[in-house]
């Protein structure tokens, strides 16, 4: 094991000793082999890649086949970082048998070291039940899009105090049942911070404001390469989208003026080789 391998003591020390910890989603060998050279703390094998990656509308489409797919070669890749794989839609919903058996596939099959999942209250068994296979969980509550069309669409959660102090019970209640750490999506921060002060496992925010103890994004929406619609908490980085369309357009037109390949990137046969081509 790489010596300064991230583990779950040391994200629990982080917390303690506030140093933020940073987070980002990978769903392939050369963007997870970028990411762990950048010494992230924690790569996310997101079910985002439905959206990002794979051009489905939403991320209920996604399988677990394509989920392991995914895994095993960011897997691949990822020595030092602590390595999250994203339990899909409906993996985890029907009972705690399958939950477990398909939170195992991503330990065994894909070499992921925890599995995540999204909801509050109603799915604390289940972790408690995975937890108690062996299987370390994350969990994901505030605007958990698996169940976005129950929430009424992508927005803040946890606006009005009622509904807040659900998001506040959800926490309390996922730490209890084994979290080791929790996702805080699209919340106020002031819920946020609250949440972050009462938990003794570390939050790991995205859209919930500058309290948590860490920050996640979509590797695509940090490097500028998602088109359309761009949440309020996503920051672009870079703006790959337009460097990569530019090189491509540049691609095309020296490609369609015979300026591509020029000599410089062309093979070539010694004077005399060619001679006795000609020759016979």
């Amino acid at each position: 094991m790489q010596k300064d391998k991230v583990t779950i003591p040391i994200l629990h020390q982080m917390k303690q000793e506030g140093q933020k910890i940073t987070m980002l989603t990978a769903y392939d060998y050369p963007f997870a082999l970028l990411v762990d050279k950048a010494k992230i703390e924690i790569v996310l094998v997101g079910d985002s890649l439905g959206n990002v990656v794979l051009g489905y509308e939403s991320t209920i489409g996604v399988t677990m086949d394509e989920m392991l797919h995914h895994a095993k070669a960011v897997k691949r890749a990822v020595k030092r970082a602590f390595l999250i794989g994203d339990m899909p839609f409906m993996s985890y919903n029907v009972n705690t048998e399958k939950a477990i058996e398909n939170a195992g596939r991503f330990l065994k099959e894909a070499g992921c070291e925890a599995v995540k999942l999204e909801g509050g209250l109603e799915v604390a068994e289940t972790v408690s039940c995975i937890v108690k296979a062996g299987i370390s969980v994350l969990g994901h509550i505030g605007l958990t899009p698996q169940t976005v069309s129950k929430l009424g669409g992508y927005k803040v959660q946890g606006k009005e105090a009622e509904k807040a102090k659900k998001i506040i019970d959800s926490a309390k209640k996922l730490e209890e049942a084994g979290c080791f750490a929790l996702i805080l999506e699209c919340i106020p921060e002031t819920l946020a911070k609250i949440i972050t002060s009462e938990l003794n496992i570390p939050t790991i925010g995205i859209g919930a404001g500058p309290h948590c103890d860490g920050q996640v994004l979509v590797i695509h929406d940090l490097l500028g390469m998602s088109d359309g619609f761009k949440p309020k908490f996503v920051k672009n980085y870079a703006n790959l989208s337009k460097d990569i369309t530019s090189a491509i357009e540049s691609f095309k037109k020296e490609v369609k003026e015979n300026k591509f390949p020029s000599r410089e990137y062309s093979f070539h046969m010694k004077e005399e080789e060619i001679k006795k081509l000609k020759r016979e």
